[in-house]
């Protein structure tokens, strides 16, 4: 069994979390379930496989490896077995903090304009 901990960030206050990961067993709850994390700022880099709280969205901020990286997509992937859709795969793209201000400063400048 896999046992990780990561640190969560929300806007507007600092909270600290320890998750548990473990192997997917039957029966079993699947909030504690794996994300495959990818810094989307070109060229795209992975930052691994991370245990998270299930309930992440966009615009939220994670710690990573002691670097505040802003969520700009989370994606949950199914597939079909024995008649049945599973999750397979939750994927989150993020973008390092001070990207994702620069970005929404660009995108402002472009509206006024």
């Amino acid at each position: 069994m896999a046992t990780l901990a990561s640190n969560l960030f929300c806007i507007g206050k600092v909270e600290r979390l320890k998750i548990n990961c473990r192997k997917k067993e039957k029966g079993r709850d699947q909030s504690n379930y794996p994300y495959k994390v990818i810094e989307i700022t070109p060229p795209p880099k992975s930052l691994g496989v991370r245990c998270l709280p299930h309930n992440l969205q966009c615009g939220e901020n994670v710690m990573i490896e002691g670097q505040t990286y802003t969520i700009s997509a989370v994606t949950h992937r199914y597939q079909l077995r024995k008649g049945k859709y599973e999750p397979s795969e939750r994927r989150l793209d993020v973008l390092s903090a001070a990207r994702y201000v620069l970005n929404l400063y660009f995108d402002n400048l472009l509206q006024n304009s």
